[in-house]
């Protein structure tokens, strides 16, 4: 049985996002309604409160909102691999770079490498039933 399509204030609700930030990713590109209901209102799939989610996650990350809409409505998904071993490459950079880089920096490098292991952890948890625009 599938669930029935929100109205943007149940959406907002089970996301726990303003109305107007329903809007705004709408606005963006970032979600795309349904259908529309004969009163004309948008329906959401529930499945977006989902991408919401993973937009604020990435959003908190310090991921651009635009970057983010182009990721998620890329119309030709690559292969995983490819991605896997382009991030295994720049994480062995960033090492790399580390180890030779001055005392002083260190810091600054060591927030890079948290800020693109969080980045990962959170890619690693998409869940594979996400609507792609």
């Amino acid at each position: 049985m599938t669930e029935a399509l929100l109205k943007i204030g149940e959406l907002a609700a089970r996301a726990e996002v303003s109305a107007r930030t329903i809007d705004h990713y709408t606005s963006m590109g970032l979600l795309a309604p349904a259908q529309r209901s004969a009163g004309n209102y948008r329906l959401y799939n529930p499945a977006d409160v989902d991408r919401i989610r993973l937009i604020q996650n990435l959003e908190a990350q310090g991921v651009p909102l635009e970057e983010i809409a182009t990721a998620l409505n890329a119309s030709h998904p690559r292969d995983m691999n490819e991605i896997l071993a382009r991030i295994d490459d720049d994480l062995k950079n960033l090492q790399t770079v580390t180890e030779a880089a001055p005392v002083e920096i260190h810091g600054l490098l060591n927030i890079i490498s948290t800020r693109v292991h969080s980045l990962i952890a959170i890619a690693m948890h998409i869940p594979p039933d996400i609507p792609i625009l």
